[in-house]
Order: C-alpha cells, then structure tokens, then sequence
C-alpha cells in the first residue's frame, strides 16, 4: 500500500542543523560547537521545585491555559524585565516550548495562503511552521554589514499584498544580531501602517551582554494589540528538556490559540509549570551567573576566530556566533565538513539558516570552556593548512 503524505509536508526539508548532526553522532571524539543548548544543568533551585511537586503528587492536569499562579508569575516577570503588562487569566498561554507557542499563533491568525515575513539568517522551523499553518513564507534577507539587524526600510519594500504577519527573533539565533530600539521602533510604524499582526520570539532575550538591555517591539505604540509575545526558559534558565514557553496577547487571539493547544496539546506537565514558577520568581541569580560565564566564553571565542583570520563579530545577544569562512575560499558546507572529518570540531554550516547564511558558519559558547579552548585550537590548524595547500 502507498502511504499517502500531504503535499504542503512533503516538500518541507529536513532540518539542515539535524541532518549535519546526524553525521556527527556517527562519529566518536567530537568537539561539538553545534547544538544550541546550555552545558549548564538547570538551577537547583529549580529542580527542586519539580521535585516536591511529585512529592506531593502533582502529576495531574492542568488548565488548558496553565497553572494560574504560574500565568500570574509569567505576567509579573514580563512588566518587570519587558515593561508591558499583560491580565494572566486571559492574556496568558503556557505552551511546550516556544516552539509550540509560534505554531499555535500561526494557525491562529492565517487563512491559507496569507503570507509571513521573516529574517534570514534564522531559526530553522520558522519556514517549515508557516508552511505547516497553510501560510506564505516570505523571506527578509538581513546583511553582514548591517549586523544582521532588520532594517525597516528592507521590511517595508517585502511587504506584499497578501502579507498578514512579521515574526522577528532578537537576539537572534544564529547571528546574535540584536536591534537598537531606534530601529525597533521605526519596524514597528511599518508593521501599524500596513496592519502586520507580529510573532516576536524573545528566547534570548536575557543573553544580552556588556551590560546592554533588551528592547521589545510590544512596548511601541500600537503594538500591544497587534503582537504575539513569545517567551520561555530554555535558554537562559537552562532548561531546554523542561518544555516550558509561553504567549502573551490580546485575549481574542490566545483564546483562539488556546483552542488549538486544548485539542491537540491539552497542557503543559505540571511538574515543569511548578518549576517554571521557581524559575520566573526566583531563578535572577542562577541567569545573571550563567550569563556572566557566556560572555566570558564569548570574549575567548571570538578573539580566538579572529587571531586565525575568520572575521566574527562579537555579538551583543544570544550564545552563539557567525564568523565568515570566505576567505577560505571554501563553501560553508565545505569549511564545516572539512573541519569534522579533518578534526573532529562540529561547526553547522551558514547555509542550514538560509541560503544569506552562506560564506558564514554557526560556533555555539554554550558549550565549555575547556572544550570551546580544544575546538579553537584545532580550528586553527585547519584554517593554517587549508592556506598553505
């Protein structure tokens, strides 16, 4: 019998990020700057709290929404680290992960058809989740020279007819590009004057280093009522196998996306939500001290990269960075294979965040020092012999 698949799934590709790493895994000794995930365990702290939440026996259902104290903690957190405030009894959805929470918002507010802007280089599900929601995606290519910020003049010229939203991720994975709020807020008169509903994922937002702050697009005029915020504690609470994310948005909109998450989800575990809250209402410490050691981290790889003549920027967000491998004279994919076969350092090729990620390669800090210091060193023999072949 011939299994028949959908055809808008079908042409969706396979995630380039996973499908590098599935040769990795194959090979034993690697030094792995690849996947985006904290070394760190999560906080104690925060453990302990799903601990005595299974103690007790919490291991039951929750709200569709989430657990009410914890919605309550997500909306405090918000006003103090975002400045907006948000009613946590109908503006507030816990999600698993962030990712569920910007498939959910997708499938809310698109017809088939409607179109999604988004900024490459980027995240690799954005593309496949609007295809996925019967959407358009409509890619905005961002620029070396320009950091890697989305420029509001860019944005408005993609606009199209058949344009209903923006999502924006900043700081952004995989450049680190951050936005000045002068920027920010010009992107948001764009996205007023042509009516742009806007998905902003804002998961490294608390990786933002040299003591610089993060800007959302929500505190704008006009932009409460018009944007999804989408958050979580993956990165910066180390808690990535938690699943914990959550939304922010005008009740109409997380009622609708309340619905899809009650039919197919139901809700988030418990025993993540009680940790969450822990997280959310007491976990500043355990961020600011892992935040400290990731810039640390970046200060060494960045000055390593450039030492070995690979241009990097040092990026004001996020744990990772992406230094330019032309003048290698080698494609990113070339560059990144080379490097595991050769020394066994796992770097993802530019090209896995969109086709304006080529000449560039992906190097993750959240990995440690000691292993970041292997991989430097091994990256710099490879790029001395690639120049005296």
């Amino acid at each position: 019998m011939s299994i028949p698949i959908a055809d808008h799934i079908r042409e969706i590709p396979r995630s380039g990020i996973r499908d590098f790493f599935e040769i990795v895994q194959s090979m034993e000794d690697v030094v792995s700057l690849g996947i985006g995930e904290p070394d760190f365990a999560t906080p104690w702290h925060i453990r302990e709290a799903a601990i005595f939440a299974l103690e007790r026996g919490r291991t039951g259902y929750t709200s569709n929404l989430g657990l009410p104290r914890l919605r309550r903690s997500i909306s405090t957190y918000v006003k103090e680290h975002f400045g907006i405030r948000y009613e946590p009894l109908s503006e507030v959805l816990v999600t698993v992960g962030v990712s569920e929470a910007i498939d959910l918002a997708l499938r809310a507010i698109l017809n088939p058809g409607d179109g999604v802007l988004y900024h490459e280089p980027c995240y690799v599900s954005y593309a496949p989740t609007i295809v996925m929601a019967r959407g358009e995606p409509q890619v905005i290519q961002t620029r070396d020279e320009d950091a890697f910020a989305l420029r509001a003049s860019d944005l408005e010229k993609a606009i199209r007819p058949n344009t209903r939203a923006l999502m924006l991720n900043f700081p952004t994975n995989p450049t680190g590009a951050t936005m000045s709020p002068e920027e920010m807020e010009k992107i948001a008169a764009v996205c007023v004057k042509h009516n742009l509903v806007v998905l902003s994922d804002e998961i490294y937002s608390e990786l933002t280093f040299d003591g610089g702050t993060h800007t959302s697009i929500v505190t704008f005029p006009g932009m409460k009522e018009r944007t999804v915020f989408l958050h979580g504690l993956s990165k910066a609470f180390a808690m990535t196998g938690w699943r914990m994310g959550f939304a922010c948005a005008p009740a109409p909109l997380i009622e609708a996306m309340m619905k899809i998450h009650q039919y197919s989800i139901l809700c988030a575990s418990i025993m993540g939500q009680d940790a969450a809250i822990e997280a959310l209402e007491h976990g500043e410490t355990s961020v600011a001290a892992m935040r400290a050691e990731y810039q640390m981290r970046r200060n060494y790889i960045v000055s390593s990269l450039n030492e070995m003549g690979l241009d990097c920027r040092s990026p004001r967000g996020s744990f990772y960075v992406f230094p330019k491998i032309t003048s290698t004279g080698l494609s990113s994919r070339e560059f990144s294979m080379g490097l595991l076969n050769s020394k066994m350092v796992a770097v993802v090729p530019g090209t896995a965040f969109g086709k304006c990620g080529e000449g560039h390669v992906r190097c993750s800090f959240a990995t440690g020092l000691e292993q970041i210091k292997v991989a430097m060193t091994r990256m710099a023999e490879y790029c001395s012999e690639l120049r005296s072949a």
